[in-house]
């Protein structure tokens, strides 16, 4: 038991100091950022963390292979950390807030939440069975991957023609409205995400050990109970995965909702009825026309705030460290 203790007490330990750690490397690189900034050399940043990278590696490993590995990863990390470090930093908190405050970008950021997760539980709700189906394998297989990752692969605008040609006018349901409007915003939305939601589910399904499932059907289960009891809950956290991933994608869309559905209406449940808005990259695109840099970036950045922010707490709801998270 004592043995037991001291390990936990261990584990810990060791987490704390890794927190401390990662929390001191953070504070140092924000500090560096903004005197590179304050000083208007933000290249000289650019400088400090690759440098830094490779001291850290240094001091936290010290072989010339980890030292390499971390130099030219950090080279990655500046090409996707600073831009976005330097977005943030010439934001103009007096036009962020006035965004903040404007009805219209109310409406979009909403309809830029609600509608890709629209999409995103379309996808799952068809993507599970299939992604199960092509955990266990079957005859023409490769031919089905290849469908489901075709999206991957086209062109955004292709995407949005290829939905108006399958579910618009002659399309397969010609009783349903699919350019501008909402069902066909999702449609395009859940064509592009639906690969994310699929994969990430089907390897959380490939994961699982099958003995389990074989010992459920040994003890009198059938398929439906063995995939409610085990197989399901087990894959719980590659569903969740999955979802985010589609989430994300059907958020990020730009060009098959322009072509689909540039604008549409729908139920607003903070003005009683319903308006017209458009997706949230739409609007951000159309305010870099209309009004610059400027005015578009700060309705970017509230949407990168909203998207961070909401990300952040399905992460953490769904960690496994956290009270009340998924197992």
């Amino acid at each position: 038991m004592a043995t037991e203790t001291g390990s936990g007490l261990d584990v810990k330990t060791g987490r704390v100091q890794t927190a401390v750690l990662v929390a001191g490397f953070v504070g140092v690189q924000l500090l560096a950022f903004v005197a590179a900034y304050a000083t208007g050399r933000p290249t000289w940043y650019a400088y400090f963390m690759i440098g830094s990278a490779a001291v850290t590696a240094y001091l936290l490993d010290g072989s010339s292979f980890v030292v390499a590995t971390a130099t030219l990863g950090s080279v990655l990390l500046i090409a996707l950390g600073l831009p976005l470090f330097m977005f943030v930093a010439r934001q103009t908190p007096s036009l962020v807030v006035e965004k903040a405050a404007d009805p219209d970008v109310h409406r979009v950021l909403y309809l830029g939440i609600y509608g890709p997760l629209l999409a995103a539980i379309l996808s799952l709700a068809f993507g599970v069975p299939l992604a199960h189906l092509l955990s266990e394998g079957f005859s023409g297989q490769p031919l089905v991957e290849s469908l489901v990752d075709l999206p991957l692969v086209v062109p955004h605008s292709v995407a949005g023609i290829l939905v108006l040609f399958g579910f618009g006018e002659g399309g397969a349901f010609p009783s349903i409205s699919v350019l501008g409007s909402m069902v066909g915003m999702v449609l395009a939305m859940a064509f592009v995400a639906a690969p994310y939601a699929v994969n990430a589910t089907r390897e959380a399904f490939e994961a699982i050990d099958h003995r389990l499932e074989y010992a459920s059907r040994i003890h009198g289960a059938n398929r439906w109970e063995t995939f409610r009891r085990v197989t399901g809950p087990l894959a719980v956290r590659g569903m969740i995965t999955g979802g985010v991933l589609a989430w994300a994608r059907a958020v990020s869309e730009f060009g098959a909702v322009a072509v689909v559905a540039y604008s549409v209406s729908f139920f607003y449940p903070f003005a009683g009825g319903e308006v017209t808005a458009q997706h949230a990259p739409v609007f951000v695109y159309n305010t870099y026309l209309q009004g610059g840099l400027q005015e578009s970036g700060a309705v970017a950045f509230l949407l990168l705030a909203v998207s961070a922010m909401i990300f952040l707490i399905v992460r953490y709801l769904t960690d496994d460290n956290t009270i009340g998270g998924v197992p």
